[in-house]
């Protein structure tokens, strides 16, 4: 490991980035990794490496062992002339998470904890879940052959549970409160040698850096007025603002971008501060949203969202139910399927161009986060038709 510290995101303190350390002692805000003030960007042939070897000045590891890497990041980031005209925009792209090799974003910050737990001599690894993080996680466990223990809620859609099982790690359904089951695990990790790679601790959103760094790149560093990401408890975006302002603490881009934090209305605990002048949040009671995958009542890093949002002059705000799947019907019209908790971004874009927040000169990025395969029981919200025929009929069944 090189010689960098865990910062405090509030109060500042510092920690050895050598131990496990999710949570300040002093005020139990977030920690992360020390900002990068200077480095550069590996300009290898990106075809022979992965998103850490590519960004490795930016991260805390002297070498970044390959046989870990599942082929996670560099995904694609697509111009929707389609989605910009109805909209009434001039320029928006869709950075498309779905591709990642579990197909979503989770990837990249999974890869980045996995590496630092090796790094560490640890063994036994797991997570807390409603869905993505599950089988990102019992994946790269399964690939570093560390013992494997996941995490979720006794509600988790029974179509989730299988493509997390299929890594065979130890999975279980817990009963009572989601948001309180973070720290739980977060205790039982530290009695019993467990590295929770939770949705935001240092080391995975580090791995969401590479967000930003690769829309940098694919925009050759002319950055866009917005950066939408759906949010849940908060690492994603925490991680995208800090690879930009690290992009330009090394001169590599003279902006940042604003960031919107884009909820699901019927969980969004966040928008409900944020909307209210308060620089706490409270938890939500009886959270409800198709969006399940953003579905945190009690996020982890809501108040350091609040902070950097308002430190970075974007905003916060909420989409209901129908704007929601609205916008994944949308964005499959455009040839990309996404889960409903994907679709909160342009359902987001949507709302805040409609109320004039959001300019038609301005250039937006959507973050979509997973794919709409996480969860099919989304299907029947949308008036999808099956047609059929015999052989003989089919010529004048297509006319």
């Amino acid at each position: 490991m090189k010689d960098t510290k865990l910062v405090c995101t509030q109060c500042g303190k510092e920690y050895s980035v050598t131990t496990i350390n999710y949570r300040c002692f002093s005020c139990n805000e977030p920690l992360e990794v020390s900002e990068i003030k200077t480095g550069s960007i590996n300009q290898s042939n990106n075809l022979n490496q992965n998103i850490l070897e590519r960004y490795q000045d930016f991260f805390p590891f002297k070498s970044i062992p390959k046989s870990v890497s599942l082929g996670e990041g560099f995904t694609s980031l697509f111009e929707s002339k389609n989605l910009a005209e109805k909209i009434g925009l001039k320029n928006l792209y869709i950075k498309n998470e779905s591709v990642n090799p579990t197909w979503s974003f989770k990837d990249r910050g999974t890869f980045a904890g996995v590496i630092h737990a090796l790094k560490l001599g640890i063994k036994h690894i797991g997570t807390v879940s409603t869905g993505n993080m599950a089988p990102s996680v019992a994946a790269y466990g399964s690939k570093a052959n560390l013992k494997t223990t996941i995490l979720v809620n006794d509600s988790i859609a029974d179509e989730k549970l299988k493509p997390i099982a299929i890594y065979h790690p130890k999975l279980i359904k817990v009963k009572g409160d989601y948001g309180k089951l973070y720290f739980e695990s977060l205790k039982i990790g530290k009695e019993k040698g467990i590295y929770f790679i939770n949705s935001d601790v240092p080391l995975r959103v580090e791995g969401s850096k590479t967000i930003a760094f690769e829309i940098c790149e694919q925009l050759n560093f002319n950055m866009p007025s917005y950066v939408v990401v759906p949010t849940s408890a908060g690492g994603n975006l925490r991680g995208i603002a800090k690879g930009f302002k690290e992009f330009k603490n090394c001169g590599l881009i003279n902006k940042i971008p604003k960031l919107i934090c884009a909820q699901a209305a019927g969980c969004s605990p966040i928008f409900n501060a944020y909307s209210n002048n308060k620089i706490t949040i409270e938890r939500v009671n009886n959270p409800k949203t198709i969006a399940h995958a953003i579905e945190n009542p009690l996020p982890p890093s809501g108040n350091a969202v609040l902070r950097l949002i308002n430190k970075n002059g974007g905003v916060v705000t909420a989409v209901n139910e129908q704007e929601i799947i609205k916008a994944q019907a949308l964005l499959a019209k455009d040839g990309v399927f996404v889960q409903p908790a994907s679709a909160v971004s342009l359902a987001a874009v949507i709302k805040l161009k409609n109320n004039n927040y959001i300019r038609k000169s301005d250039t937006v990025v959507c973050v979509v986060t997973g794919s709409g395969l996480k969860y099919t029981a989304a299907f029947k919200h949308h008036n999808l038709n099956v047609n059929s025929c015999s052989l003989a009929e089919l010529s004048g069944f297509i006319s």
